[in-house]
């Protein structure tokens, strides 16, 4: 493990009036880690990421990304070199697939052809058809296509930090399942950090190389499946007790084996 994470929390508290959202947060997501963070509604996970980019700002504590305090980034540049992708896309409605994703690179200046090339490279390494979907605007999009060019949208200007909120939680459960699997194969093989937010903790399992658990705005534990199922909190336990009742429920419900 390399000796400078790519992004680390030490001691961060974010309050929301009397509401303690994140409470004394101290974790550390190595380069090339891909980290799911789970937790019920108002854990604290989404607010622990928005703190990382600068989307809302911390109380105390350190946040540092690539060994840089965020706090020393221009916010607006901070985001530019961090991919974010939101549960519902994100996208611009009135514009079209071809500039939702070039958007970022505009703004950074980049020359119009060097946009149009990334672009092309986007929506092929997303496996959308080009003729089909350049010049389509969001709304004549399935949900996964939008899903698709929203995370080709954040990879534009080719940042090595992924955070997603949420980035498959409206879909349906065969989309889901295989823009999960895609992105996990292009985490790898662009060598990216992702931090992902979500509820489902098979998702998190199946996905993630380490999974840091949240409640009432702490960090109860992280660590791998199996560290976690060493766990002695009761409510790591009840969590990843879940994924295993819809084993046993679906055993019981699903006839065993194939056709013959």
């Amino acid at each position: 493990m390399p000796s400078k994470p790519a992004i680390s929390y030490r001691n961060v508290t974010k309050s929301f009036g009397p509401l303690r959202a994140v409470d004394d947060v101290s974790l550390d997501i190595a380069e090339g880690e891909f980290l799911a963070v789970v937790g019920g509604s108002g854990s604290g996970k989404t607010t622990l990421l928005r703190l990382a980019n600068r989307l809302i700002e911390a109380d105390g504590g350190t946040i540092t990304i690539e060994g840089g305090n965020v706090q020393d980034i221009e916010p607006v540049a901070l985001r530019r070199r961090i991919g974010y992708v939101f549960q519902s896309g994100g996208l611009f409605p009135h514009l079209s697939v071809a500039d939702n994703i070039g958007i970022t690179p505009k703004l950074l200046g980049a020359p119009a052809a060097e946009i149009a090339g990334r672009v092309d490279e986007l929506i092929a390494l997303m496996q959308l058809d080009r003729a089909a979907h350049r010049d389509r605007l969001p709304e004549a999009l399935s949900g996964g296509q939008r899903q698709r060019v929203g995370v080709a949208r954040a990879l534009a200007a080719k940042p090595r930090i992924m955070l997603m909120d949420e980035p498959f939680g409206a879909l349906d459960p065969l989309t889901r399942d295989a823009l999960g699997e895609d992105f996990r194969q292009l985490h790898s093989k662009l060598g990216l950090t992702t931090v992902m937010i979500t509820h489902d903790v098979t998702e998190a399992i199946l996905l993630a190389d380490r999974i840091a658990v949240m409640r009432g705005g702490r960090l109860l534990a992280q660590g791998t499946p199996a560290e976690l199922s060493a766990s002695n909190d009761a409510y790591v336990l009840e969590l990843l007790r879940t994924p295993r009742r819809q084993i046993e429920r679906l055993n019981a419900l699903l006839p065993q084996g194939g056709a013959a």
